[in-house]
C-alpha cells in the first residue's frame, strides 16, 4: 500500500499526496467508517487554530479520540502564541511535546514554517491558500455517491478561494472534470490552476469560466462556499450582487445532471450562495460531507502516524 510512505510526512497541500495515495487513503477512510478497520494509538494531537472552527475542530478531536489518542487545544488567545512568541520558538517546543499538529491559520507560509521547524507531521487544517482536508472529505463523499471518481464532473461556483484551489488539484489528480465558475475578479490563483493542469490524470478536464450556467450543464456535483471567507466579513454585503448569478438554486440545479448532488463545506449563508430549498433537498449531501471530515482526517492521521499496516 502506498500509504506506508506517508509515515512522518506533512500534509500542507493537496499535491502532497499522489493519486494512488488519495485512492488508498479514501479506502482506509471507508474502512474506518464501516468499522472494518479499527487501528489504535496513544498519540497526542495538538490543534493550533488562529481561525474560528466548528467542523474542523470537532472532527479532528473526535477522530483522534476514536483512534485512542488525546487532543490538546492550543488556543492562541490563552497561549504565548497570541502574545507574539516567535513562530520558530513555538514550533520547536511543540515538536517535543506532541506527536502530530493540525494548524488552521491565514498564511500558507505559516504552516510551511512550522513544518520546517518540526519533525512531527504538520497538517494544514485550512489556510487562505488551500483547504486540503476538506477536499479529502469531498472526494470520499463523491465516491460514496457515485461509486467512482474518475469521469465525474464537479462544478464549483462562487469565490475562487482555498476550497476551490484544493478541489481543482484533487479532482484533476483523480481524473475528474472540474469546472470553477467565478466572477471575473475572483478567479482561482493562476499558479494553482497551472499546478492542477500539470498534475491532471488522463481524462481530467479543467475549466475556469465566468458563466455559471455553462459550468453546471450536465454536472454531477454542484459545490459552493460562502462568498466572503473568514477575515473578509466586512466585504460580505458588497459581494452579494456580484456573486448572485452564482447562487446554487433550484433553477441552476435543474441544469445539472438529473442525479446531481450538492455539496457545501459549511457554514452556509442560506439565501446567499445557496437557497434553503436546495440545501435541504434530497440531492444535498452536505451532512454526509460534514461527517466525512472526521473519517477522512482519521485516516490521514493514522497514515501520517504510521499506525496503518
Amino acid at each position: 500500500m502506498s500509504l506506508q510512505a506517508l509515515k512522518g510526512r506533512d500534509f500542507l497541500r493537496m499535491a502532497d499526496l499522489s493519486a494512488s495515495q488519495i485512492t488508498d487513503l479514501l479506502q482506509v477512510a471507508s474502512d474506518l467508517k464501516s468499522g472494518a478497520l479499527t487501528p489504535t494509538c496513544s498519540k497526542i494531537l495538538g490543534l493550533l487554530f488562529y481561525k474560528a472552527s466548528t467542523r474542523t475542530r470537532v472532527s479532528f478531536s473526535v477522530a483522534m479520540y476514536q483512534l485512542g489518542g488525546q487532543v490538546i487545544d492550543l488556543n492562541p488567545s490563552v497561549t504565548q502564541v497570541g502574545r507574539g512568541e516567535p513562530l520558530s520558538d513555538t514550533a520547536r517546543v511543540l515538536d517535543r511535546y506532541l506527536d502530530i499538529l493540525a494548524i488552521r491559520t491565514f498564511k500558507q507560509g505559516d504552516v510551511e514554517s512550522f513544518a520546517n521547524y518540526c519533525d512531527i507531521p504538520i497538517i494544514n487544517a485550512l489556510t487562505d491558500l488551500e483547504h486540503p482536508c476538506q477536499v479529502l472529505a469531498d472526494l470520499l463523499t463523491i465516491q460514496e455517491c457515485f461509486g467512482r471518481l474518475a469521469g465525474q464532473t464537479v462544478t464549483f461556483l462562487g469565490d475562487g478561494n482555498n476550497v476551490a484551489h484544493s478541489l481543482l488539484i484533487g479532482c484533476a489528480m483523480m481524473g475528474m472534470k472540474v469546472r470553477v465558475a467565478t466572477p471575473p475578479e475572483y478567479k482561482p490563483d493562476p499558479a494553482i490552476v497551472s499546478s492542477a493542469q500539470e498534475l491532471a490524470a488522463p481524462g481530467a478536464e479543467i475549466i475556469i469560466t465566468e458563466d455559471p450556467i455553462a459550468a453546471v450543464e450536465g454536472s454531477h456535483v454542484l459545490y459552493t462556499d460562502v462568498w466572503a471567507s473568514m477575515g473578509q466579513e466586512d466585504l460580505a454585503a458588497s459581494r452579494i450582487p456580484i456573486f448572485q448569478p452564482y447562487q446554487i438554486n433550484r433553477s441552476l440545479l435543474e441544469k445539472a445532471d438529473s442525479q446531481a448532488i450538492v455539496l457545501h463545506c459549511l457554514p452556509a449563508h442560506r439565501g446567499e450562495e445557496i437557497t434553503e430549498d436546495v440545501i435541504e433537498s434530497s440531492q444535498s449531501k452536505v451532512w454526509d460531507q460534514a461527517e466525512n471530515r472526521m473519517h477522512a482526517q482519521k485516516a490521514l492521521m493514522a497514515c501520517l502516524l504510521g499506525i496503518i499496516d
